[in-house]
């Protein structure tokens, strides 16, 4: 990258922390290198802009690589489960494998643990910049206010990602330049209200076209509309998102543009999602992405190696499914290495693992319109869309036909529904690959923010005001862009806008975190939702929206359902937030951090802060 991280200098300030999640003290003792000093390596613009540097690249691995944290999101939501059943471990039984002494930061197990250390190394950086702020010499009172806003920025997007995963949180708003062992829990609330302030600060000077993956204006008014949501202030969360709408810069994209435009097969869905198209200058619908082309680097300076998207979020197609006549049906064979192969599927739609498995609800239950384009032929996959293309078994009579799943008599044809037999949506995660043997999903910008987006977010704003027209314009402006006929302002609740999202923005937002937020809201305003309930904090851990939308959409968890190794779905509604990694709980020799109910050590918490500590 043009913006090399020092990878020396953020060494010495890993100590405080990393204490979160270690035990052992005499790692966190800072051993700065004579030159790598924070007076000489933070005394430039461009030492402060490096930290940056590394929020974006900690950003961009949140949605990219095997076992991508995205996922975790998904599955603790109703939009998806996980598909890997050759093996225990994957999280799929929440009940038996979600504790806090768990392993909680595998690709062959979940990233929760990834959520929590991130945040908090990214939080350093951003604490870091606004420490140092004053120490460089600047050109301008503009340039280094717009670095100061950007950590803040990031520092308030972990923030409202910590609160709505794992709800009362350790706090810190400056850098710790020793070990810090007696963290304590902030309450939710209180964090996400100092975020607000701080946002309303950057919105201020922020960009409004900065470079691509940097922070601009118009994120800086979408995270603070989420923040809004999140805090009940309905009236600022429409402000902020018409800031966005109105204000920014910003438009829905409705023609065709980019690579593709001139392809009559394609539409523009398709166009909106093409890697090379994200970035565009004339791309007006991005709000914010994290940039990844070939030779970029992660955070820990290893080449990316690309999305994987195709992998992670594809069926296991090419194993498990016969043809009628009994044969393996399917291959993943690729033409430049196979010539006999015909149809060379595995770089057509991705050699997928089912890792990140859709549900009936987000693969079939939402498409009610027949003309919407995020499903139609060529943008989303159906199994039946597949050819049995195994090159040995050229004779059998259903070679080069479409799949089917039973035969003639009622049999079912593959040997794994779960991993092996779902639809996707193809628009979304065929990213070409150049670089991995297996086509698993190449380089590709991807959104963080999006337009699209920022409507959905102002339509619930107005659904809490009960302003239900409104909403519904919002909604409709979504849903136009997709040749979709208008809802009635009389059909939206909090369910038609969580299906638009579901169907807007899959593998792209953090569904989680928002289902978490809005569990929140009905527990705090007492609202009905549309399931004829009403919730309390009092009982969160216990009765809530998110349960009881997952209970009600998913065909998995709570049903019965086991994989090929015998692991059973369970989900229970204190999975609402997260468990605190026990390592983080117990390097806290000198306070207490809070364990959330449901988990061990929750007998031992003792009331969260209502201040955040100013050291």
């Amino acid at each position: 990258m043009k913006r090399n991280i020092c990878k020396h200098a953020l060494l010495i300030f890993s100590g405080a922390m990393l204490c979160l999640v270690s035990c052992k003290k005499d790692f966190l003792e800072p051993k700065p290198l004579s030159f790598y000093v924070p007076e000489n390596t933070f005394n430039s613009p461009s030492g402060l802009q490096n930290l940056l540097v590394a929020c974006e690249a900690s950003m961009r691995s949140e949605f990219f690589g095997d076992g991508a944290p995205m996922i975790t999101q998904m599955i603790f939501a109703e939009t998806a489960v996980e598909g890997t059943t050759d093996k225990s471990g994957p999280a799929q039984n929440m009940n038996l494998q979600i504790t806090p002494t768990a392993n909680l930061n595998s690709t062959d197990y979940n990233r929760i643990g990834w959520f929590w250390t991130e945040s908090y190394k990214a939080i350093k950086n951003a604490n870091t910049v606004v420490t140092y702020i004053d120490q460089p010499k600047w050109d301008s009172d503009n340039q280094k206010n717009a670095v100061l806003s950007a950590a803040y920025f990031h520092r308030a997007y972990r923030y409202y990602m910590l609160c709505n995963e794992f709800g009362d949180i350790p706090v810190t708003l400056s850098l710790l330049n020793s070990p810090k062992l007696d963290f304590a829990s902030v309450k939710r609330e209180v964090v996400l209200q100092e975020m607000k302030k701080e946002l309303e600060y950057a919105v201020q000077w922020l960009p409004a076209k900065p470079a691509g993956g940097e922070v601009s204006k118009g994120a800086a008014y979408h995270l603070l509309t989420k923040i809004n949501l999140a805090l009940g202030l309905f009236d600022d969360a429409i402000a902020s998102a018409t800031s966005v709408i109105d204000g920014a810069g910003y438009t829905l994209m409705t023609n065709r543009f980019g690579v593709d435009k001139d392809d009559p097969a394609k539409n523009i869905i398709w166009d909106l999602h093409r890697p090379l198209n994200k970035a565009r200058a004339d791309n007006t619908e991005g709000i914010l992405l994290v940039i990844d082309r070939e030779g970029y680097k992660n955070g820990q300076g290893d080449f990316t190696g690309g999305g994987s998207t195709m992998r992670q979020a594809v069926p296991f197609w090419f194993s498990n499914i016969n043809t009628p006549t009994g044969n393996k049906g399917t291959s993943d064979a690729q033409k430049k290495n196979q010539p006999l192969i015909d149809w060379d599927q595995a770089n057509m739609f991705g050699r997928g693992i089912g890792r990140c498995r859709g549900t009936w609800y987000s693969t079939h239950m939402i498409w009610t319109d027949a003309n919407d384009l995020r499903h139609a032929p060529g943008n989303w996959m159906r199994m039946q869309d597949l050819l049995y293309n195994n090159y040995q078994i050229k004779t059998d009579p259903y070679y080069g036909k479409n799949l089917q799943l039973y035969n003639n008599n009622g049999g079912i044809l593959c040997g794994d529904t779960i991993r092996s037999w779902f639809d996707w949506p193809h628009y979304k995660l065929f990213i070409p690959d150049v670089e991995n043997s297996n086509p698993s999903g190449g380089h590709s910008d991807w959104y963080v923010f999006r337009l699209a987006e920022t409507y959905l977010l102002r339509a619930e704003a107005y659904y809490w005001k009960d302003q239900n027209d409104l909403a519904a314009a919002d909604i409709n402006k979504v849903r136009a862009r997709a040749g979709c006929a208008p809802i009635a302002d009389a059909d939206v609740n909090i369910g038609t806008i969580l299906d638009e999202r579901a169907r807007e923005l899959y593998y792209e937002e953090p569904r989680k975190v928002e289902l978490t937020r809005i569990a929140y809201l009905f527990a705090t305003t007492g609202k009905t939702a549309y399931n004829g309930k009403t919730y309390t904090l009092a009982n969160f851990s216990k009765d809530n929206f998110l349960y009881d939308r997952i209970m009600e959409k998913t065909d998995f968890y709570n049903k019965g359902v086991r994989t090929n190794h015998n692991d059973e779905y369970t989900f229970s509604p204190y999975h609402v937030l997260w468990p605190i990694p026990q390592a983080a709980i117990s390097a806290n020799v000198g306070g207490v951090i809070n364990q959330n109910e449901g988990y061990d050590g929750f007998q031992n918490n003792v009331p969260a802060l209502t201040e955040i500590p100013t050291k």
